[in-house]
């Protein structure tokens, strides 16, 4: 069996902005090409690179000790929980979200009647309770990072997974749950009203969650997928690939 391996990862830049409120990445030389050569025998010579960063940069995998201090860090996550995942993509694009979209992946087709509005941030169980998730990665995609890197994209008005949708993967067993957006859970205080969806999905009961996914995921992916309609959402679950 044959696998494609996708990045799902942003670059990660000197100076770019993850989060409002953490610092930015610091990239720089430790030693560098010319330095180098005062150290070293005529011909031979190497750089070596600092990078100084918070743990919540770029595309990063929040493991059980993000929440739960007697949780596992990623020290003791095992690769193969993350590997080769039979996985589903949930759409719940915005209509502003699409027309961004639509510029940059016109081989991404969203119908009209699969567009949320402003109003609909809240990704629910009802997107999801027909699904079978079970050790499964269960990737949501918004089309929020087509905001990266811009202010809108911490303006507090991203999708986001409620309650209900949270409690549904972690009573499910999802392996994974990966989103585009700012912050799987809302932000609207520091309250985590929806019971704490990093808790639910990435904590104590064996889920991992993946923050700031990159669009890109989905250009590639979605011509791999069987696609079906639902009522203000657009669900696509992989295919095994020996079926095809």
């Amino acid at each position: 069996m044959s696998h494609t391996l996708i990045d799902l990862s942003h670059t990660i830049e000197h100076g770019m902005i993850t989060y409002k409120g953490l610092p930015a990445p610091v990239i720089s030389d430790h030693l560098t090409r010319e330095a180098s050569r005062a150290l070293y025998a005529p011909g031979t010579e190497f750089h070596i690179g600092n990078i100084e960063m918070v743990a919540n940069t770029g595309t990063y995998l929040d493991s059980p000790f993000h929440r739960y201090e007697e949780g596992k860090d990623l020290a003791g996550l095992p690769l193969d929980s993350l590997a080769y995942l039979e996985g589903i993509v949930v759409r719940h694009v915005g209509g502003a979200e699409r027309e961004l979209e639509r510029s940059r992946s016109p081989n991404i087709e969203t119908s009209a009647g699969n567009l949320s509005g402003p109003e609909d941030r809240a990704i629910t169980a009802a997107a999801l309770e027909h699904l079978d998730v079970k050790a499964k990665a269960v990737l949501f995609h918004t089309a929020w990072d087509m905001r990266w890197r811009t202010e809108d994209y911490s303006n507090g008005k991203h999708p986001f997974l409620s309650a209900d949708a949270a409690e549904f993967l972690a009573n499910a067993g999802a392996a994974l749950v990966g989103i585009d957006s700012y912050n799987i859970d809302d932000t609207a205080d520091g309250r985590r009203v929806q019971l704490c969806v990093n808790c639910l999905s990435a904590g104590a009961r064996g889920s991992y969650l993946l923050d700031h996914v990159v669009r890109r995921l989905f250009s590639k992916i979605w011509h791999q997928l069987e696609v079906n309609d639902l009522p203000g959402y657009h669900v696509a679950q992989t295919r095994d690939e020996c079926d095809q």
